[in-house]
C-alpha cells in the first residue's frame, strides 16, 4: 500500500515539475476580443488590460468547485477512527 502511494506522488510530482518547466503565458482570448482590446489599448484606454486575466478566472472557477467539493466528499466518506 505505502509503496503504491509513493508511485503515485511520485507520478504526480513529475507531472507537476514537467508542466511547470514547460510553462508559457497563456492567450485565452477569441479573435473578436483581442481585436477590440488592441484596438482599446492603442487609443490610449485600459480597459483591454484585465480582459485576459478575467477571462483565465473564469477558466479556474469551474476547477476550484470541483477540486472542493471532491475534497469535501473524500472528508466525509473516508471511515472516522473509533466509529463502526
Amino acid at each position: 500500500m505505502k509503496s503504491k502511494l509513493l508511485r503515485i506522488a511520485f507520478i504526480l510530482t513529475l507531472a507537476i515539475g514537467f508542466s511547470t518547466a514547460a510553462y508559457q503565458p497563456a492567450q485565452a482570448q477569441c479573435p473578436m476580443c483581442r481585436m477590440s482590446a488592441e484596438s482599446n489599448l492603442k487609443d490610449g484606454g485600459t480597459a483591454g488590460k484585465g480582459l485576459n486575466t478575467g477571462i483565465l478566472y473564469m477558466l479556474v472557477t469551474p476547477y476550484l468547485l470541483v477540486g472542493f467539493f471532491g475534497y469535501m466528499w473524500y472528508r466525509n466518506r473516508r471511515e472516522t477512527p473509533g466509529e463502526e
